[in-house]
């Protein structure tokens, strides 16, 4: 299921950066200064998952 919801998230900005509605090159610059949320978020959601 992760993986559609990825596929779905990455298309959905690929097809908004084609219709010119934000920049390939802000997206880049945003998710290098805010992996290690995604890390955090991800560890939280399986900690609460095995609960």
């Amino acid at each position: 299921m992760i993986g559609s919801i990825g596929l779905i998230v990455i298309g959905a900005l690929l097809l908004a950066s084609n219709l010119n509605l934000f920049s390939l090159r802000e997206l880049a610059e945003l998710f290098g200064t805010w992996w290690p949320a995604l890390l955090i978020a991800a560890g939280v959601a399986g900690l609460a998952k095995r609960k």
